[in-house]
């Protein structure tokens, strides 16, 4: 697999990453351990999780595979801080305190000294001026690396990155994780001209619509889908919507043209936009996974391209900067 540059920073990573916020609860400790050798083979470096998923339990299982199944140094360990799950409710917390209490947490569970990307995981109460001051000190410690933010919008976005770069010594913002593919394409309008502004890279989360991209429920809901899940159904419903069946049905029809698979056109289109790093594949099966990593020579036509920018969305002016 291809490697990238994070933004403008000297962290490389795979064009793909493997994403792990299934682990636990849908995906087992065997299935996981198949799932990062198969992502290994083909190349992959970077795998994205959490201290919230699965409450810590999937650091754990990604730290019980470090010089098992990869060597440390050859794995770019990304993960989050600030966000968690307490009684039962979504908790925000980026104070100083507890950012730095949930870095010292995940080394432990990922059983290592340091950790490639520290992201902040959401926009939190706490003043960011403390936030990231947190992210400093981890840096400076040399526990991190390199330090991200997630799920921030537009505005947060060039705040966050303006304010590391009003000192010198600060630790640079290199990348922000969001919501980007055929079906979500609203980090266009102001996050992803923030990410070129400021020389960050992106990681898009759910580069295939939930799921929705790969022509699946096209003909209704598989049972073995997060669709049909308890736990997920709200994820993928609001893009099962007639707008989104219009943009399935156009990947669908560029696929049949190119003998590839609707997963493989939406997934190439979403790797290759402007601006991004690495989409992160969230695959619950090494099936899924392998039929995700077979897009590595795929090239889409520009032609393709550009009409699939208009049936989702609009024209994507940066494509031509």
């Amino acid at each position: 697999m291809r490697r990238r540059q994070v933004g403008t920073s000297g962290l490389e990573v795979s064009r793909m990453g493997l994403g792990t916020l299934t682990w636990g609860r849908d995906v087992s400790p065997e299935t996981a351990t198949e799932l990062m050798t198969a992502f290994l083979d083909a190349g992959g470096t970077m795998v994205d999780t959490a201290a919230a998923y699965g409450s810590g339990a999937v650091e754990s299982m990604i730290g019980s595979m470090l010089d098992r199944v990869v060597a440390r140094d050859d794995l770019v360990i990304a993960t989050k801080a600030g966000f968690g799950v307490r009684d039962g409710e979504r908790v925000v917390d980026t104070s100083r305190r507890a950012m730095l209490r949930d870095l010292d947490a995940s080394l432990r569970r990922l059983g290592t000294d340091h950790i490639d990307l520290w992201q902040v995981h959401a926009w939190g109460h706490a003043p960011l001026e403390e936030t990231l001051a947190a992210c400093d000190q981890a840096v400076s410690s040399g526990r991190v690396g390199y330090v991200g933010i997630s799920n921030y919008v537009g505005w947060q976005t060039a705040q966050a990155a303006t304010w590391q770069l009003a000192v010198p010594g600060r630790a640079k913002v290199v990348s922000t994780q969001v919501e980007y593919s055929l079906l979500a394409r609203r980090a266009e309008i102001e996050v992803l001209p923030a990410v070129r502004a400021f020389g960050m890279g992106c990681f898009p989360w759910s580069p295939l619509g939930r799921g929705v991209l790969t022509g699946k429920y096209r003909t209704g809901t598989p049972r073995d889908s997060r669709g049909a899940s308890d736990h997920f159904a709200w994820f993928v419903e609001p893009y099962l919507e007639p707008r989104s069946r219009a943009v399935v049905e156009a990947v669908a029809k560029a696929a049949d043209g190119l003998d590839l698979t609707p997963l493989q056109v939406a997934l190439a289109w979403v790797r290759d936009a402007p601006s991004v790093t690495a989409p992160l594949l969230g695959a619950r099966t090494v099936s899924q996974l392998r039929a995700c990593l077979s897009v590595e020579d795929v090239e889409l036509p520009s032609e393709i391209v550009r009409a699939l920018d208009d049936v989702s969305g609009g024209a994507l002016p940066a494509r031509d900067v």
